[in-house]
Protein backbone atom coordinates (compact mmCIF):
# COMPACT_ATOMS: atom_id res chain seq x y z
CA UNK A 1 0.00 0.00 0.00
CA UNK A 2 1.41 3.45 -0.76
CA UNK A 3 2.18 5.50 1.99
CA UNK A 4 2.59 8.88 0.23
CA UNK A 5 0.49 11.68 2.18
CA UNK A 6 -1.11 12.71 -1.26
CA UNK A 7 -4.01 14.97 -0.60
CA UNK A 8 -7.58 13.09 -0.61
CA UNK A 9 -10.10 15.22 -1.79
CA UNK A 10 -13.34 15.10 -0.66
CA UNK A 11 -15.04 15.69 -3.30
CA UNK A 12 -14.13 15.17 -7.30
CA UNK A 13 -15.78 15.53 -10.54
CA UNK A 14 -15.61 12.92 -13.52
CA UNK A 15 -15.24 14.40 -16.60
CA UNK A 16 -17.53 12.92 -18.99
CA UNK A 17 -16.64 14.60 -22.75
CA UNK A 18 -16.98 11.94 -25.14
CA UNK A 19 -13.99 13.78 -27.06
CA UNK A 20 -10.44 14.09 -25.59
CA UNK A 21 -10.50 18.46 -26.34
CA UNK A 22 -13.72 18.14 -24.24
CA UNK A 23 -12.69 16.97 -21.34
CA UNK A 24 -9.10 18.71 -21.16
CA UNK A 25 -11.57 21.44 -20.97
CA UNK A 26 -13.29 20.26 -17.87
CA UNK A 27 -10.47 19.14 -16.58
CA UNK A 28 -9.12 22.82 -16.85
CA UNK A 29 -12.89 24.23 -15.71
CA UNK A 30 -13.04 21.89 -12.57
CA UNK A 31 -9.21 23.68 -11.31
CA UNK A 32 -10.33 27.23 -12.05
CA UNK A 33 -13.55 26.38 -10.12
CA UNK A 34 -10.89 25.06 -7.09
CA UNK A 35 -12.24 21.47 -7.75
CA UNK A 36 -9.25 19.74 -6.94
CA UNK A 37 -9.57 16.36 -8.18
CA UNK A 38 -11.04 14.95 -11.98
CA UNK A 39 -11.47 11.25 -12.86
CA UNK A 40 -12.27 9.70 -16.14
CA UNK A 41 -13.47 6.43 -17.06
CA UNK A 42 -11.32 4.56 -20.04
CA UNK A 43 -13.87 2.18 -22.09
CA UNK A 44 -14.84 0.59 -25.53
CA UNK A 45 -13.08 2.40 -27.91
CA UNK A 46 -13.44 5.86 -26.31
CA UNK A 47 -10.11 7.93 -26.02
CA UNK A 48 -8.03 6.64 -23.52
CA UNK A 49 -8.28 8.44 -20.59
CA UNK A 50 -4.57 8.28 -19.32
CA UNK A 51 -3.44 9.84 -23.20
CA UNK A 52 -5.89 12.29 -21.99
CA UNK A 53 -4.33 12.76 -18.57
CA UNK A 54 -0.81 13.61 -19.84
CA UNK A 55 -2.12 16.65 -21.49
CA UNK A 56 -3.82 17.63 -18.94
CA UNK A 57 -1.40 17.10 -16.49
CA UNK A 58 1.07 19.45 -18.53
CA UNK A 59 -1.84 22.46 -18.99
CA UNK A 60 -2.56 22.45 -14.79
CA UNK A 61 -0.78 22.97 -11.94
CA UNK A 62 -3.04 21.73 -8.73
CA UNK A 63 -5.85 19.23 -9.83
CA UNK A 64 -5.41 15.55 -8.51
CA UNK A 65 -6.11 13.06 -11.91
CA UNK A 66 -7.63 9.31 -11.12
CA UNK A 67 -8.93 6.72 -13.35
CA UNK A 68 -11.81 5.12 -12.85
CA UNK A 69 -11.76 2.98 -13.85
CA UNK A 70 -8.78 0.98 -16.71
CA UNK A 71 -10.02 -2.24 -17.55
CA UNK A 72 -7.21 -4.79 -16.60
CA UNK A 73 -7.60 -7.53 -19.12
CA UNK A 74 -6.74 -5.16 -22.36
CA UNK A 75 -3.60 -4.27 -20.87
CA UNK A 76 -0.19 -6.24 -19.10
CA UNK A 77 0.71 -4.57 -15.59
CA UNK A 78 4.01 -3.68 -16.63
CA UNK A 79 2.41 -2.01 -19.71
CA UNK A 80 0.36 0.11 -17.17
CA UNK A 81 2.96 0.70 -14.86
CA UNK A 82 4.93 2.37 -17.86
CA UNK A 83 2.28 4.63 -18.26
CA UNK A 84 1.89 5.47 -14.95
CA UNK A 85 5.67 6.25 -14.61
CA UNK A 86 5.16 8.86 -17.37
CA UNK A 87 2.53 10.64 -15.69
CA UNK A 88 4.43 10.78 -12.55
CA UNK A 89 7.42 12.32 -13.78
CA UNK A 90 5.33 14.97 -16.38
CA UNK A 91 3.80 16.35 -12.66
CA UNK A 92 4.62 14.12 -9.60
CA UNK A 93 1.81 13.04 -7.12
CA UNK A 94 -1.03 14.27 -9.10
CA UNK A 95 -2.42 11.14 -10.53
CA UNK A 96 -4.07 8.10 -8.90
CA UNK A 97 -4.74 4.82 -11.07
CA UNK A 98 -7.96 3.19 -10.66
CA UNK A 99 -8.56 -0.23 -12.19
CA UNK A 100 -10.90 -3.30 -13.01
CA UNK A 101 -11.84 -6.30 -14.59
CA UNK A 102 -14.63 -4.57 -16.12
CA UNK A 103 -17.70 -6.84 -17.60
CA UNK A 104 -17.94 -10.35 -19.46
CA UNK A 105 -19.56 -9.18 -22.29
CA UNK A 106 -17.99 -6.26 -23.06
CA UNK A 107 -13.98 -7.95 -22.77
CA UNK A 108 -14.86 -10.74 -24.34
CA UNK A 109 -16.79 -9.19 -27.47
CA UNK A 110 -14.43 -6.40 -28.29
CA UNK A 111 -11.20 -7.79 -26.46
CA UNK A 112 -11.55 -11.43 -27.00
CA UNK A 113 -10.65 -12.29 -23.65
CA UNK A 114 -11.02 -15.62 -22.00
CA UNK A 115 -12.92 -14.54 -19.04
CA UNK A 116 -12.58 -16.38 -15.55
CA UNK A 117 -12.43 -15.94 -12.07
CA UNK A 118 -12.05 -11.98 -12.74
CA UNK A 119 -11.60 -11.67 -9.06
CA UNK A 120 -8.70 -14.04 -9.06
CA UNK A 121 -7.52 -11.84 -12.37
CA UNK A 122 -7.80 -8.53 -10.34
CA UNK A 123 -5.77 -9.84 -7.17
CA UNK A 124 -2.79 -10.89 -9.23
CA UNK A 125 -3.33 -7.28 -11.03
CA UNK A 126 -2.99 -5.57 -8.09
CA UNK A 127 0.12 -7.44 -6.17
CA UNK A 128 1.83 -7.15 -9.62
CA UNK A 129 1.27 -3.66 -10.07
CA UNK A 130 1.50 -2.56 -6.05
CA UNK A 131 4.96 -4.43 -6.20
CA UNK A 132 6.19 -3.11 -8.83
CA UNK A 133 5.34 0.27 -8.47
CA UNK A 134 5.60 0.89 -4.66
CA UNK A 135 8.57 -1.82 -3.65
CA UNK A 136 10.41 -1.36 -7.22
CA UNK A 137 10.38 -4.82 -8.70
CA UNK A 138 8.34 -7.94 -9.21
CA UNK A 139 8.66 -11.51 -10.09
CA UNK A 140 5.52 -13.28 -10.17
CA UNK A 141 4.03 -15.69 -12.07
CA UNK A 142 0.27 -16.60 -11.35
CA UNK A 143 -2.74 -18.13 -12.89
CA UNK A 144 -3.74 -15.08 -14.99
CA UNK A 145 -0.55 -12.73 -14.65
CA UNK A 146 3.13 -13.47 -15.19
CA UNK A 147 5.54 -10.34 -14.71
CA UNK A 148 9.29 -10.14 -14.24
CA UNK A 149 10.13 -6.47 -14.12
CA UNK A 150 11.98 -3.55 -11.97
CA UNK A 151 11.82 0.40 -11.60
CA UNK A 152 14.98 2.18 -11.20
CA UNK A 153 13.18 4.44 -8.62
CA UNK A 154 9.60 3.07 -6.94
CA UNK A 155 6.72 5.20 -7.38
CA UNK A 156 4.30 6.17 -4.50
CA UNK A 157 0.72 6.57 -7.06
CA UNK A 158 -1.57 5.16 -5.25
CA UNK A 159 -3.25 2.02 -6.31
CA UNK A 160 -7.32 1.65 -6.55
CA UNK A 161 -9.79 -0.96 -7.76
CA UNK A 162 -13.48 -1.28 -8.97
CA UNK A 163 -15.24 -2.47 -6.32
CA UNK A 164 -19.44 -3.59 -6.41
CA UNK A 165 -20.40 -6.88 -4.81
CA UNK A 166 -18.99 -7.17 -1.01
CA UNK A 167 -16.22 -9.99 -1.93
CA UNK A 168 -14.34 -7.19 -4.27
CA UNK A 169 -14.85 -4.16 -1.36
CA UNK A 170 -12.81 -7.33 0.60
CA UNK A 171 -9.79 -7.90 -1.83
CA UNK A 172 -9.53 -3.86 -2.00
CA UNK A 173 -9.50 -3.72 1.89
CA UNK A 174 -6.41 -6.35 1.94
CA UNK A 175 -4.71 -5.36 -1.36
CA UNK A 176 -5.63 -2.12 -2.86
CA UNK A 177 -5.04 1.50 -1.92
CA UNK A 178 -8.32 2.47 -2.44
CA UNK A 179 -12.00 1.01 -3.60
CA UNK A 180 -14.00 2.50 -6.47
CA UNK A 181 -17.72 2.11 -6.38
CA UNK A 182 -20.03 2.74 -9.41
CA UNK A 183 -23.70 3.03 -9.46
CA UNK A 184 -23.79 2.06 -5.91
CA UNK A 185 -26.80 3.35 -3.37
CA UNK A 186 -25.14 5.07 -0.39
CA UNK A 187 -27.12 2.78 2.16
CA UNK A 188 -25.35 -0.13 0.35
CA UNK A 189 -22.24 1.52 0.51
CA UNK A 190 -22.65 2.76 4.33
CA UNK A 191 -24.34 -0.66 5.37
CA UNK A 192 -22.28 -3.06 3.73
CA UNK A 193 -19.58 -2.21 1.78
CA UNK A 194 -17.39 -0.47 4.05
CA UNK A 195 -17.45 -2.96 6.33
CA UNK A 196 -16.96 -5.40 4.11
CA UNK A 197 -14.04 -3.26 3.19
CA UNK A 198 -13.00 -2.88 6.65
CA UNK A 199 -12.79 -6.59 7.03
CA UNK A 200 -10.78 -7.39 4.10
CA UNK A 201 -8.15 -4.35 6.09
CA UNK A 202 -8.37 -6.36 9.28
CA UNK A 203 -7.78 -9.89 7.37
CA UNK A 204 -4.28 -7.73 6.25
CA UNK A 205 -3.74 -5.75 9.48
CA UNK A 206 -3.50 -2.85 7.89
CA UNK A 207 -5.57 0.62 7.86
CA UNK A 208 -9.01 0.27 5.80
CA UNK A 209 -8.31 2.21 2.84
CA UNK A 210 -10.40 4.99 1.41
CA UNK A 211 -13.61 4.52 -0.19
CA UNK A 212 -14.08 6.46 -3.08
CA UNK A 213 -18.31 6.62 -4.01
CA UNK A 214 -19.49 7.03 -7.33
CA UNK A 215 -22.92 9.61 -7.20
CA UNK A 216 -24.47 10.33 -10.40
CA UNK A 217 -25.91 13.88 -9.46
CA UNK A 218 -28.62 15.87 -11.99
CA UNK A 219 -28.85 19.57 -11.18
CA UNK A 220 -32.61 19.70 -11.82
CA UNK A 221 -36.07 20.58 -9.75
CA UNK A 222 -38.08 18.95 -12.82
CA UNK A 223 -38.94 15.89 -11.58
CA UNK A 224 -39.04 13.92 -14.81
CA UNK A 225 -35.74 15.05 -15.90
CA UNK A 226 -34.32 13.24 -13.17
CA UNK A 227 -36.51 10.27 -13.80
CA UNK A 228 -35.53 9.71 -17.25
CA UNK A 229 -31.59 10.75 -16.08
CA UNK A 230 -32.07 7.89 -13.59
CA UNK A 231 -33.22 5.74 -15.73
CA UNK A 232 -30.82 6.24 -18.64
CA UNK A 233 -27.97 6.02 -15.52
CA UNK A 234 -28.84 2.66 -14.63
CA UNK A 235 -30.60 0.82 -17.64
CA UNK A 236 -28.23 -1.06 -19.31
CA UNK A 237 -25.87 -1.45 -16.33
CA UNK A 238 -28.98 -3.18 -13.82
CA UNK A 239 -28.95 -6.19 -16.38
CA UNK A 240 -25.23 -6.65 -15.89
CA UNK A 241 -24.27 -9.56 -13.91
CA UNK A 242 -22.05 -7.60 -11.05
CA UNK A 243 -24.44 -4.67 -10.48
CA UNK A 244 -27.22 -7.29 -10.72
CA UNK A 245 -25.83 -8.83 -7.73
CA UNK A 246 -25.23 -5.65 -6.15
CA UNK A 247 -28.16 -4.04 -6.85
CA UNK A 248 -30.14 -7.09 -5.34
CA UNK A 249 -27.49 -7.03 -2.24
CA UNK A 250 -28.47 -3.40 -1.83
CA UNK A 251 -32.40 -4.36 -1.37
CA UNK A 252 -33.27 -3.86 -5.34
CA UNK A 253 -33.57 -7.62 -6.38
CA UNK A 254 -35.65 -6.51 -9.49
CA UNK A 255 -33.44 -3.83 -11.00
CA UNK A 256 -32.71 -5.61 -14.08
CA UNK A 257 -36.61 -5.65 -14.83
CA UNK A 258 -37.32 -2.16 -13.49
CA UNK A 259 -35.51 0.83 -12.55
CA UNK A 260 -37.76 1.98 -10.98
CA UNK A 261 -38.19 5.70 -8.90
CA UNK A 262 -37.23 4.72 -5.18
CA UNK A 263 -33.92 3.52 -7.00
CA UNK A 264 -33.26 6.18 -8.80
CA UNK A 265 -33.83 8.07 -5.34
CA UNK A 266 -31.43 6.04 -3.52
CA UNK A 267 -28.45 6.81 -6.28
CA UNK A 268 -29.07 10.33 -7.96
CA UNK A 269 -28.65 13.37 -6.35
CA UNK A 270 -30.80 15.77 -7.32
CA UNK A 271 -32.57 19.59 -7.11
CA UNK A 272 -30.92 22.69 -7.44
CA UNK A 273 -27.38 23.15 -6.70
CA UNK A 274 -27.24 24.66 -3.36
CA UNK A 275 -29.77 21.32 -2.12
CA UNK A 276 -27.38 18.94 -4.43
CA UNK A 277 -23.94 20.51 -2.10
CA UNK A 278 -25.73 19.95 1.05
CA UNK A 279 -26.51 16.15 -0.09
CA UNK A 280 -23.72 15.57 -0.89
CA UNK A 281 -21.93 16.89 2.34
CA UNK A 282 -24.34 15.03 4.31
CA UNK A 283 -23.19 11.80 2.22
CA UNK A 284 -19.36 13.00 2.91
CA UNK A 285 -20.35 13.26 7.03
CA UNK A 286 -22.11 10.41 6.84
CA UNK A 287 -18.85 8.06 6.17
CA UNK A 288 -18.03 8.15 2.35
CA UNK A 289 -14.71 8.66 2.67
CA UNK A 290 -14.36 11.08 -1.08
CA UNK A 291 -17.13 11.42 -3.51
CA UNK A 292 -16.39 11.06 -7.43
CA UNK A 293 -20.31 13.24 -8.85
CA UNK A 294 -20.71 12.48 -12.09
CA UNK A 295 -23.03 15.17 -13.64
CA UNK A 296 -26.03 13.67 -15.73
CA UNK A 297 -28.84 14.88 -17.39
CA UNK A 298 -31.31 14.20 -20.33
CA UNK A 299 -30.37 15.62 -23.92
CA UNK A 300 -27.84 17.87 -24.23
CA UNK A 301 -24.79 16.92 -22.14
CA UNK A 302 -22.93 20.36 -22.04
CA UNK A 303 -25.69 22.26 -19.77
CA UNK A 304 -25.74 19.41 -17.31
CA UNK A 305 -22.08 19.39 -17.07
CA UNK A 306 -21.72 22.88 -16.50
CA UNK A 307 -24.77 22.51 -13.69
CA UNK A 308 -22.81 19.66 -11.84
CA UNK A 309 -19.02 21.82 -12.14
CA UNK A 310 -20.73 24.76 -10.27
CA UNK A 311 -22.61 22.25 -7.96
CA UNK A 312 -19.58 20.30 -6.95
CA UNK A 313 -17.79 23.61 -6.50
CA UNK A 314 -20.32 24.83 -4.13
CA UNK A 315 -19.72 22.30 -2.07
CA UNK A 316 -15.92 22.36 -2.15
CA UNK A 317 -16.19 25.90 -1.17
CA UNK A 318 -18.71 25.03 2.20
CA UNK A 319 -16.21 21.75 2.87
CA UNK A 320 -13.35 24.41 3.28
Amino acid sequence: MSDSPRPVPPVGIVATAQEASGALEQIQEAERLGIAAAWMTTGGTRADALTIFAAALARTERIVLGSCIVPTWPRHPVALAQQVRALEEISPGRFRLGIGPGHEPGMVHTFGVEWRTPLTHLREYLHVLTSLLHDGEVNYEGNHVIARASLDTPLSTPVMASALQLRSFRACGELADGAISWNAPANYLLEKALPALQEGAASAKRNRPPLIAHVPVCVSEDRSEVLEAGRAQLGRSAQLPFYAGMLAAAGFPKAAENVDEVLIDSLVVSGNEEQVASRLIELQMAGLDELLVQPIGPGEPKPWIERGLSAVARTVERLR
